[in-house]
C-alpha cells in the first residue's frame, strides 16, 4: 500500500515533465500512426485479396499426336520435347522425361487438359520408322496404343504492364518436402510467430553487430512476402519499419496456410531478359521442365535455395554455386528430419539436371498470337484476357513453327548480297482442317513490329493462274487439261485509253499449247487468253467468293495483278488443298477456365465440297507444276517424294517473290519482298520456293497422291481439238478428265495422216512441252515471266 503511494506521488511530482511528451505521444499515435495504419491495413488487404483474380491468360499450342502411321522424324521429335519443356534423363521415368536409344523412344507424359477433354499422364515407347511413326506402346504392359497425344507446350502468356510468369497452385498439391523444407530453411517460427520474430531479430542484430557487418537476416516468411508484394529491397529504416508493421497486420487477417500459398505463387525464383519468374510451380518448369508435383527431393532443394538469391545461385549461370547451396539445403532437410541421412546424402550426389534452355513461356511468336487475338477479339476483351485466369489452346504445331523459321533464314543465307534487305512472311496449314500450324511475319523470328503475314498486302502474281483455270475446267465439256490454248500477243485498250500489252517472261508466244503446259510454265498470255474466254466476271465472282475486297475485272486480274497478304493466299489455296471444302483457317482450338471447363469452342464442319472434280484436275496439274514446270526443283530434288503441288508467283519488275504448295496434310505459303517496295531480282523460283524447300525438307508431311482423284479418268486427248485420240498419234497428251465427260470413241490419227501426205501437221500442237519433249525456248524454265511467274 505505501508503495503504490509512493508511485503515485511520484508520477504526480513527475507530471509536469511527462505532461508534453505524453500529449506528444498521443497526439502522434491518433493523428499519424493509426491513419497510417489503417491506410496500410486497406493496402494489405486490397492487394492480398486481389492475389487470386491475378492470374493472366495462358496460351498453348496444340497436343503432339503420336500414332503408328503418323508422319514424324527424329529430328521434329526432339525439337517437340524439348519446346514442351521434357528433359533427357536417360531414363523417361519422371513425368516429363524422354529417353532415346536408337529409334526407340520411351516418353513419361505428364498429362493435360484441353477443350477435347485431354489425357492422363502416361509412360509410352515410341519407335520410329522411315518418316512415320512404327509404332507405340504402353511402356508397362507393351500393348499397342491407337492414338495418344503429349501435352501442348505453352507458347504466350498475355500480361498486362508486367512480364512475370506465374503458375497458381493449390497448397494442397504443393508437395509436403517443399512446404516443410521451406519453413525448416527460411523460417522455422512460422508457425507461432506474428510476422515478425522478436528473437530471431534480436540474435541477428547480435550476430551482425560481433561481425561488423551484415551476416544473418531475421525475415520471416511473412515479410518476404510482403517485401515482394508491397516493397522494395532499399535497406532503409522507413523500409523496414513498413515490412513489419505490414506483415503483422497481414497475419492479423489471414491464415498462416493462406499466407503460405500466397509465398508459394510469389516468390521470384529468377528472370529471363524482361520477363520474371515468380513461385515454385513457374520454377519448376522453368529449371527443370515439369510440374512442382514431380519434382525430386534434390531440385525441391535447389529451389528452396535459391530463395536467398535467385541470381547469385542461378544453376545456369553459376553451377557451382548452386550445387553447394543445393546440398546445404539437403543437409538441413536431413538435420531436421525431413529426410533420412541416407536419402540427404543420396540426393547431395546427384547432378542438378537443369534443362539447358528456360522454357519461359513468354511471346515467343507474335505474328501467330496476332492472329489468335483477332480470331477471338469478339469473345473475349483485352482485361479478360489479362486477368481472367483462362487457358487458350490454339493450332500451333511448334516443328512447322520452328522449321518454317529457319527455312526463311537459311533461304535468305543462301542468297546471299541479293538477301540483304529483303523481307519475308510465311503461312503453314494442315490442309485437312484448316488449322493453322505456323505464322511468320519477318525474316526475324520473335519480331513484335510489322505482321507481313498478315498486313503486307502485295501483288500475287501468277500465285492466281490456279484458279483461273479451276473456273474454266468446271466446264468439262468444253476444256480439259489437254485443250489447246492460243498463246499468242494480245494488246488491249484500257480504260484510261492506254494500250495494255502482256508478254511472257522470255518475250516469246508459243503459239497454241495443251492447258497443263500453260499452267506448268505459267505462260501469261495463254492464261489470258483462257481467261477472256472464261469471262472476267465469272472469274471476279469466284475470287470474292474467299471473302476478298477490290478485286476488279480488268484483264491483269488473270495474271495476279490483285493486292494480298500471304495469309489469303493461303485460304484461297487451302481451298485447292483440302480438295474443294471451303474451310476457313482458323488459329484457335478452344477457351477453358480456371476449373477446366471449356467456355468456348472453334471448329469447323465441313459440308459437301464445291467443284471437286475441277480442283483436283488442277491439283494434278499443279503437280506437273513442281515436276517439269517452273517449280521443277521440286522434282529435281529429294523432294519428288511428296509428289507436291504448287504455284510460283513473281510481280511485275520482281518486287515480289511467292510460292504456294501442299502435300497430301500440309499447305505453306512464302512471300519474299522488300518493305520498300523495290526490286529484288527474285522470281518466285529463286526466292519464296527455296523457302519452301527448307520448310519440307525437314517438317514430317505425307506425300500427295500422284494419281487422279475420284470422279477422274485418263485420258489420251488431241489437243487440237479437245477429242479422245490413240497414244500414238502425234502430239497426243494423256491427262486426266472428268470420267464421261468425252465421248467413248477415238477419233485416231486419220487426219494426221492426211495432212502428212500433204505436207501439213494441222492438228499437231506446237510445240507440245511435255516433260519428255520440253518446249523451244532458250530461257530456263526457272526464269519465270516477270508479270506473274
Amino acid at each position: 500500500m505505501a508503495f503504490l503511494t509512493r508511485t503515485r506521488a511520484a508520477l504526480r511530482a513527475s507530471w509536469p515533465w511527462l505532461r508534453i511528451p505524453f500529449w506528444i505521444a498521443v497526439g502522434l499515435f491518433f493523428g499519424f500512426l493509426l491513419p497510417y495504419t489503417l491506410v496500410l491495413n486497406k493496402r494489405v488487404q486490397d492487394r492480398f485479396d486481389d492475389l487470386v483474380f491475378a492470374v493472366p491468360t495462358r496460351v498453348f499450342a496444340r497436343p503432339l499426336p503420336l500414332a503408328a502411321g503418323e508422319p514424324m522424324t527424329a529430328d521434329a521429335l526432339k525439337l517437340e520435347l524439348t519446346f514442351a519443356g521434357y528433359s533427357d534423363d536417360g531414363r523417361g521415368q519422371v513425368p516429363g522425361s524422354w529417353a532415346r536409344d536408337g529409334s526407340t523412344w520411351l516418353i513419361s507424359s505428364r498429362g493435360y487438359v484441353d477443350p477435347d477433354g485431354g489425357e492422363l499422364p502416361k509412360r509410352i515407347r515410341v519407335v520410329l520408322g522411315k518418316g512415320v511413326v512404327a509404332s507405340v506402346r504402353d511402356a508397362a504392359s507393351g500393348k499397342p496404343i491407337e492414338l495418344t497425344h503429349l501435352d501442348p507446350a505453352r507458347i504466350a502468356t498475355v500480361y498486362g504492364a508486367k512480364q512475370e510468369d506465374r503458375r497458381i497452385v493449390q497448397l494442397a498439391d504443393v508437395p509436403p518436402l517443399l512446404v516443410s523444407g521451406l519453413q525448416a530453411v527460411e523460417d522455422r517460427g512460422f508457425k507461432h510467430n506474428i510476422g515478425i520474430d522478436i528473437g530471431a531479430i534480436l540474435r541477428a542484430a547480435f550476430a551482425n553487430l560481433r561481425a561488423g557487418h551484415t551476416v544473418q537476416g531475421a525475415s520471416t516468411l511473412t515479410q518476404q512476402l510482403v517485401r515482394n508484394l508491397f516493397l522494395s529491397r532499399k535497406q532503409t529504416f522507413t523500409r523496414k519499419a513498413n515490412e513489419a508493421l505490414m506483415s503483422v497486420l497481414l497475419e492479423m487477417h489471414y491464415s498462416k496456410a493462406r499466407i503460405l500459398e500466397a509465398y508459394v505463387n510469389e516468390v521470384f525464383l529468377g528472370q529471363q531478359g524482361s520477363q520474371a519468374v515468380h513461385g515454385f510451380a513457374a520454377a519448376s518448369e522453368f529449371y527443370f521442365g515439369r510440374r512442382l508435383q514431380d519434382l525430386r527431393p534434390q531440385e525441391i532443394a535447389m529451389l528452396v535455395g535459391m530463395v536467398k538469391g535467385p541470381s547469385y545461385y542461378d544453376p545456369r549461370r553459376y553451377p557451382d554455386r548452386a550445387l553447394a547451396r543445393r546440398n546445404l539445403v539437403l543437409q538441413e532437410f536431413a538435420d531436421t528430419g525431413l529426410l533420412t541421412p541416407a536419402q540427404a546424402k543420396a540426393a547431395q550426389a546427384t547432378p542438378l539436371d537443369v534443362v539447358d534452355n528456360g522454357q519461359l513461356p513468354h511471346n515467343r511468336f507474335p505474328a501467330f498470337m496476332q492472329l489468335v487475338r483477332a480470331q477471338i477479339t469478339n469473345d473475349f476483351d483485352e482485361d479478360t484476357l489479362r486477368k481472367g485466369n483462362l487457358s487458350i489452346y490454339t493450332t500451333l504445331d511448334p516443328a512447322a513453327q520452328l522449321y518454317a523459321e529457319q527455312a526463311i533464314d537459311e533461304a535468305l543465307k543462301d542468297l546471299g548480297k541479293r538477301g540483304h534487305g529483303i523481307q519475308s512472311a510465311a503461312v503453314v496449314t494442315d490442309s485437312h482442317s484448316g488449322s493453322v500450324l505456323a505464322v511468320v511475319g519477318s525474316r526475324t523470328p520473335g519480331d513484335q513490329g510489322f505482321n507481313r503475314a498478315l498486313d503486307a498486302q502485295r501483288p500475287i502474281g501468277s500465285t492466281i493462274k490456279p484458279f483461273v483455270y479451276l473456273v474454266a475446267l468446271t466446264q468439262p465439256q468444253r476444256w480439259n487439261l489437254a485443250t489447246a490454248l492460243d498463246d499468242s500477243p494480245i494488246s488491249m485498250r484500257q480504260p484510261d485509253g492506254s494500250m495494255w500489252t502482256p508478254h511472257n517472261d522470255d518475250n516469246q508466244s508459243h503459239g497454241m499449247v495443251p492447258m497443263v503446259d500453260a499452267l506448268a510454265h505459267s505462260w501469261n498470255l495463254a492464261s489470258i487468253h483462257l481467261g477472256l474466254d472464261v469471262g472476267l466476271p465469272r472469274i471476279q465472282a469466284f475470287l470474292k467468293s474467299f471473302g476478298l475486297e477490290g478485286v476488279s475485272a480488268g484483264p491483269s486480274m488473270l495474271i495476279g495483278a490483285i493486292d494480298l497478304a500471304p495469309l489469303q493466299v493461303a485460304q484461297m489455296y487451302e481451298y485447292l488443298a483440302s480438295d474443294g471444302h471451303a474451310l476457313p483457317l482458323l488459329a484457335v482450338r478452344g477457351v477453358v477456365d480456371a476449373g477446366g471447363r471449356t467456355i468456348k469452342r472453334y471448329e469447323v464442319r465441313s459440308g459437301a465440297g464445291e467443284y471437286q472434280q475441277a480442283v483436283r484436275l488442277v491439283t494434278w496439274a499443279m503437280q506437273q507444276v513442281a515436276t517439269y514446270g517452273t517449280a521443277h526443283a521440286i522434282g529435281d530434288s529429294g523432294l519428288a517424294w511428296l509428289h507436291a503441288a504448287g504455284k510460283t508467283g513473281t510481280s511485275n519488275d520482281l518486287r515480289d517473290s511467292w510460292f504456294a504448295g501442299f502435300t497430301g496434310d500440309r499447305l505453306a505459303v512464302f512471300w519474299m519482298g522488300r518493305d520498300d517496295n523495290k526490286p529484288t531480282s527474285l522470281f518466285g523460283a529463286t526466292g519464296a520456293l527455296r523457302a519452301w524447300r527448307n520448310l519440307f525438307a525437314k517438317l514430317p508431311t505425307r506425300p500427295l497422291s500422284p494419281a487422279p482423284g475420284e470422279g477422274l479418268e485418263m485420258a489420251t486427248i488431241n489437243p487440237a481439238d479437245g477429242k479422245r485420240t490413240d497414244p500414238e498419234c502425234e502430239g497426243a497428251r494423256q491427262v486426266p478428265v472428268v470420267a464421261g465427260s468425252l465421248p467413248a470413241d477415238s477419233e485416231g490419227c486419220f487426219w494426221q495422216r492426211v495432212g502428212h501426205l500433204f505436207g501439213g501437221n494441222p492438228n499437231a500442237p506446237a510445240p507440245p512441252g511435255t516433260p519428255a519433249n520440253v518446249p523451244t525456248t532458250d530461257v530456263p524454265v526457272t526464269n519465270v515471266p516477270v508479270s506473274g511467274n
